[in-house]
Formats: C-alpha cells, structure tokens, sequence
C-alpha cells in the first residue's frame, strides 16, 4: 500500500488542485516541454540514416534498424539482426537480408546507429506511483540503499550514526531560515529511533519533516507542528487515528496521518516541486529505459490529469503513462451500488485509443488486501517475532464484495497483498467467484507477492491468476527483517519467483516506485541474483534465469496489461518501442546485469538518445 492509495491523501490533493490551479498549471506549462526534451535528448525520427535503398515516392520508406543482437521475446523467433519498422509499427524482424525479403519492393532505409548495440523490447515498469516518486524523489533523499537520479546520486545511508550526519548537513543549522525541510527514506531498522525532540536540536525555527521509507509515517519537531497548526487535543477521541499518533515524539503514521495531511500537502506539494518532481520522474526513467508503465489506482483530480498531459504527455516524452482506476477509493466514496458507474466514468477520462500516450485501461480495477510489507504491517499466517498485528487495507468480507461486483462485470482485477494470511483470504475469494462464475481467462494479478507458501503457489496456478512481484523486497529487507519481524526462514523466500515459474504462472516485475528503483534491469537483476547487502543470497532456490527476468520487464508485464498484442516484444505488427543496450545482458556476468548502460530507447518508432546534462536543474 502506498499513501497515493490514502483517502486523506486524494482529498487533500484534490483540495490542493482546486486552491492553486492556475499556479500550479502554470508551474508545469512554463518548463514542461523543454525539461523532457533536455531531459531525453531530442527524438530522432529517422536516426542516422546511412542508407537508401529502393526508393520510392508513392509508399511510404520503411527505416531498417541492424543491430549487434536484437532480443524480440518471441520464442518462435528469439534473436534477430535486423528490425524494419514503418511509422510507429514494426513491419519485420530477422537478419537484414530476411528482413529485405519480407519488404518486397517496398522503399527503405537502413539505420546503422545500433550496429554495436543491443536491442530488447521497450522495458516495462509494471506497477509505479507518478506523484509519490515525483514527490519523494525531489526532497531530501536519506534512504538505505542508493537513488540514482539524473541529476546527482543519493548514497545509501546504513547506520544511525550515517543518518544523522547526513540529516544535519542537509538541514544545515547555521543558516536561519523558516522555510520547510523535507526528506524521505527514513527508517528505524537501519537509523535508529527518531523522535521530536532529535529534530529541534537540529532547527527551533525551520520546520522539518521527515517522510518515513515506506510513505505512511511523517516525523515532525515543534515548528512543523505550530506551522500545521495541530494541537495534541485535536489528536485525541478519534478512535484507531488516536492510536496511531504519538504526540509527545512527533510521530504521526498511518490513520493518524488524516490529523496533518492536509495542511502537509499544501507544504510538500507545492506547483514547483510537483512540476520539477515529475519532470525529474520522466528523465529518470527514461535513462532507464523504460518505455511504458502503470499507475494502479490512479490519483485523478482533473487538475492533476491536466498536469499529467503537461508533463507525462508532452510530445518529447517517450514513453506510455497508464492508468488503473480505484476500486478502494472510488467504492468508498460512491458506495457499491454506484461503484461500476463511477468506474466506467473515471475509465472514460482518458480511454485508450491509437496515438493516445495517457490512458486508463478499460475493463480493468485495482483492490488492496492487506498492509505494506515496509512498515510490516502484512497479514501473516505465524505472526510476527515480536508479536505486532498486520492490518487490512480492505477486510476480506469487504474484499469479497468488491471484487464480485468487477468480476461478474467481466473486469481484469489487479490486487495488492503482502502476507501470506492476506494471500490466503484472496485465493479463498478467487475459488468462491470461480465456482459462482467461472471464468476462462480472468487473469486476476496478485500484485507485491511478498510472502507465500508453496501450497498457495500451487493454487494460483490452479485457480488461473498470474503475479506481479516486486523483486526487491528480498534484497532490500531479508536481512532486517531475518532479525526483525519475520525471521530468516520467511523472510529469505519472499517472492517465490523460481516457484510461480515452475507451476508456469505467468511472472511480471514492478517496482512501485518509491518503494524500490523503477530500472527494469535492476529488477531483473534482484530476480536473478537476490544478492542483500550484507552479500549474500536470499533464498537461492528462488533464483530465476536471465531469460526469465527479461521476459519479466517486457513481454509478460504487457501480459498482465492485456496488452501483449501490443508491446512487450519485437514481431510484426506490435507498435516500435525498443531499449537500447550498450551490451549484451544475456553475456555479462549476471550480478553486473543492472549495470548495462541504457544507449536510449526507440519509442513509437523514433528514437530517443538519453541525454547527458551537464547543468542539471536543481529541486525547489
């Protein structure tokens, strides 16, 4: 669960687009264009064309990409030389001369600009957060593991001792100001305890707030408490909130987040920072070659949509923003009866469509189970080490009936759950449906698959759900949580990756950005390695191929979309999105996998070089 997925969070959002819509739009409209096409190098609609051949003026030329090595993920035709591609679709795939056959007499180009590189299908993120990465990939980055931004590196800080130092500098006492500080990617397993009375030392007039790793917990000192204008009498009698507040250390989490959310929102998302945060995002993935992603339940306001197509939707940016809409927020808003109306209007926005680059998917609904897998807080079948209570975002009763009212409507449904209690009550609720309303291909998507036993994989495959992991959580948290928490037995095969493709469930990766790295090839990495920072590996038996984890990030992420007619490999007909590789991913040795350079991608057919700033922007 992210807090994107907050109520409080979308009516305060929503607030904010309605008080501050004209700075806001004009914010992102003064800079947009220019920042993405700065940010991915200017589209090159023919590349560097060294070659024509069989001219011709009543046809419209063909461009023929050669290249080292092309990956096409398609398995009756797995590797190629040569790529022809007419306007935005791809024509034909195989050796050059192959590929010349198939034209006939048709006129074309030969483009050598990748004839040392490799081609893969355009690389997929198949589940991230725009206004989350935007937001805290542009304040103050102190995390556990290392940000790679386009325009500087944020090291990982390790230990209390780091965090703090690295705090202090970034707030740097010695200036006076009253401005707002903030920063994101706190976390007690590795920094230590944080309290109130840590960040007055650090400033009594400027008001610092620090937004916890996993986006659910805000730490604040007293002048970021008289600046929200909240009182501790305002926190008390509002039940479960209540609970989820320590006035006394500055600790608000989850529930207790609707107590400052509003007035915090005026301050983080300010029209500067959001424009800057999501122009930052564009640059960010495109250098890692991503060419299409997904925003399961989607934040709209139609403010926000309006900035999307500013920023997301400008016509440098080269890559697809899709859209699932919200059956939590949504739902509790309009209530059941009216719930599939207000879906179908919230689809209706933005309807995919040919040439559209921003778009819901039709006939297809996000739903939660249980908690986040980072504040721990995922329903487990044993517990936890130090007895903690998971949550449930929807309670499986809940669960039950909005997933009945989507599934007897015929809609893909795309479900968040962490635990492996959560994974059981949603597998008990796919059996029940299928045994109401059987269904040839539903395709339900279990979506994180932190935790599972190998019973439940098995009936997954059964039951005919396929599964979107998020492949970091045992790199970046099976050492903790081995201590805390889980344990090493539970915590080192979270993600049962090599067990969903051995029951041939089809395996898709995400990165949820920012819960881990939206870079297709680190996620591909984390699959096949499961290295940890300690340097070992984490659970090796669930250790899947390179193959596998590639075919994870294109052709099986367009699976889980409903949309591998389209994109996700190299074969006649799908639309030209192509990464481009400096080397060869399948013969680099497989822990140097994330660091094959990006070259840049083709995206529609026209490509795109990923730029190398020399005078970056800085964030607000």
């Amino acid at each position: 669960m992210c807090i994107g997925c907050n109520p409080e969070f979308a009516n305060a959002i929503r607030a904010l687009s309605v008080t501050s819509r004209r700075q806001l739009l004009a914010a992102a409209a003064a800079t947009a264009a220019a920042f993405v096409a700065e940010a991915v190098g200017p589209a090159l609609a023919d590349g560097s064309l060294d070659e024509t051949l069989a001219s011709g003026l009543a046809m419209t030329p063909v461009t023929i990409f050669v290249a080292r090595k092309i990956v096409t993920m398609e398995r009756d035709n797995p590797t190629a030389t040569a790529v022809a591609v007419e306007g935005d679709r791809i024509t034909a795939a195989g050796s050059l001369d192959e590929v010349t056959a198939a034209l006939g007499g048709r006129p074309y180009r030969i483009d050598r600009t990748f004839a040392g590189k490799v081609v893969l299908p355009g690389l997929i993120d198949q589940h991230l957060h725009p206004i989350l990465g935007a937001l805290t990939l542009a304040v103050e980055v102190i995390a556990p593991e290392d940000w790679v931004l386009p325009d500087r590196t944020y090291k990982a800080a390790m230990t209390p001792a780091d965090y703090r130092a690295r705090l202090e500098a970034a707030v740097d006492p010695s200036k006076d100001s009253t401005d707002w500080f903030f920063t994101w990617g706190y976390h007690g397993l590795w920094h230590g305890p944080l309290a109130r009375a840590d960040l007055d030392t650090l400033s009594t007039t400027r008001p610092i707030a620090v937004w916890q790793r996993s986006c659910h917990e805000f730490y604040l000192n007293d002048a970021a408490i008289a600046a929200l204008g909240v009182t501790e009498e305002a926190t008390r009698g509002k039940g479960a909130w209540s609970d989820q507040v320590d006035f006394a250390n500055g600790h608000f989490w989850e529930g207790g987040l609707n107590f400052i959310i509003g007035p915090m929102i005026k301050a983080l998302a300010t029209p500067d920072r959001l424009s800057f945060g999501l122009k930052q995002m564009v640059a960010y993935l495109h250098a890692n070659g991503v060419t299409a992603y997904n925003e399961p339940g989607a934040l709209y306001t139609p403010d926000m949509w309006t900035l999307y197509e500013q920023i997301l939707g400008a016509p440098d940016t080269p890559m697809y923003a899709t859209f699932l809409a919200d059956g939590r927020g949504i739902l509790d808003r309009v209530g059941l009866d009216k719930g599939l109306q207000a879906v179908e209007q919230q689809i209706a926005v933005a309807p995919a469509a040919p040439g559209k680059k921003l778009m819901f998917f039709p006939g297809q609904i996000k739903l939660f189970a249980d908690g986040a897998i980072i504040s721990q807080l995922m329903q487990m079948k044993d517990g936890y080490l130090d007895r903690h209570k998971g949550e449930w975002i929807i309670p499986p009763d809940e669960l039950e009936k909005r997933m009945r009212l989507f599934w007897n409507a015929g809609y893909q449904i795309h479900i968040h759950v962490n635990g492996d209690l959560g994974l059981e009550a949603l597998l008990d609720i796919i059996e029940t449906l299928m045994a109401e309303t059987p269904r040839a291909d539903h395709r339900t998507v279990i979506v994180h698959f932190a935790n599972s036993t190998e019973q439940q994989v098995g009936r997954i495959a059964r039951l005919g759900a396929i599964v979107s992991a998020n492949p970091y959580y045992p790199v970046g948290f099976a050492d903790k949580y081995g201590a805390v928490g889980l344990g090493p037995e539970r915590a080192d095969v979270m993600v049962r990756a090599a067990s969903v493709l051995k029951h041939d469930i089809p395996l898709s990766y995400h990165s949820d950005l920012p819960m881990g790295p939206a870079a297709p090839l680190a996620l591909a990495s984390f699959g096949v390695n499961r290295l940890t920072p300690a340097g070992r590996v984490a659970g090796p038996e669930q250790r899947i191929s390179v193959d596998d984890a590639l075919r994870a990030v294109t052709i099986e992420a367009a699976y889980s979309w409903r949309q591998e007619d389209r994109i996700g490999s190299i074969a006649p007909g799908k639309i030209a999105n192509f990464t481009v590789l400096e080397d060869d991913p399948y013969a680099v040795d497989s822990t140097k996998l994330a660091d094959v350079p990006v070259w840049g991608t083709v995206f529609e057919g026209a490509v795109y070089p990923v730029a190398r700033r020399q005078q970056p922007p800085r964030a607000p």
